[in-house]
C-alpha cells in the first residue's frame, strides 16, 4: 500500500468482472441429444485384438467430444468379414472358447480354429463384449454391434458410412 500525503491509498481500484455461469457447464449427453451414427469396419485381414479394440471404442463412444460414461452415446457398427480376421502366433489352435450348456457336466470348449468353421462372428462377438462394460449398459451397447461372415449386409437403409482402421 502507498501512501500520499493526504493519507489516501493510490493503490488501483479491482473492477468486478461478471462472468456468466452458463458457459462454464459441463455439457451431459442423454438420449435425445445422442447423434448416433452406422458405420462399416471390414475386418478382412485384420488382427482380432486391434480391431475389437477399435470397433468397442466406436461402440462406447468414447471418439465423440460429448462422451458421458453412463449413456449409450456410441455408434451402431457393422463388422464385415469376419471370417477373415487372423491371430498371431498359433492362437488359432491354442486358445479355446468354452461355453456351458445347462446340464451337469456340460461344459464345451473349442479352439479358435474349430469356432472359426462353425460359427465365425462368435469370435469378433466374443472379443468386443470383453470390452465392453460389465453392467446392463454394457448389454444394450452389444446391441449396437453387427457381425456378419461376408462382405454382405442387410443395413444399406441405414445408409452406413465406411470407417478403414
Amino acid at each position: 500500500m502507498v501512501s500520499t500525503q493526504s493519507g489516501v491509498s493510490s493503490q488501483p481500484q479491482k473492477r468486478l468482472v461478471k462472468v456468466d455461469i452458463l458457459s462454464y457447464k459441463t455439457i451431459s449427453a442423454n438420449s435425445a441429444t445422442v447423434d448416433k451414427q452406422w458405420i462399416i469396419i471390414d475386418a478382412k485381414d485384420q488382427t482380432l485384438g486391434r480391431l475389437a479394440s477399435e470397433v468397442a471404442f466406436r461402440i462406447r463412444g468414447k471418439h465423440k467430444t460429448n462422451f458421458t460414461p453412463h449413456v449409450d452415446c456410441g455408434d451402431n457398427v457393422i463388422v464385415i468379414n469376419a471370417d477373415a480376421v487372423t491371430m498371431h502366433g498359433d492362437k488359432m489352435n491354442t486358445k479355446t472358447y468354452l461355453r456351458y450348456t445347462g446340464y451337469p457336466g456340460g461344459q464345451r470348449s473349442r479352439t479358435a480354429a474349430q469356432e472359426s468353421v462353425k460359427r465365425p462372428t462368435r469370435i469378433v462377438e466374443h472379443a468386443v463384449k470383453g470390452m465392453l462394460p460389465k453392467t446392463k449398459l454394457g448389454a444394450a451397447l452389444f446391441r449396437n454391434l453387427h457381425v456378419y461372415v461376408g462382405a454382405e449386409h442387410n443395413h444399406e437403409a441405414q445408409k452406413p458410412t465406411l470407417v478403414t482402421i
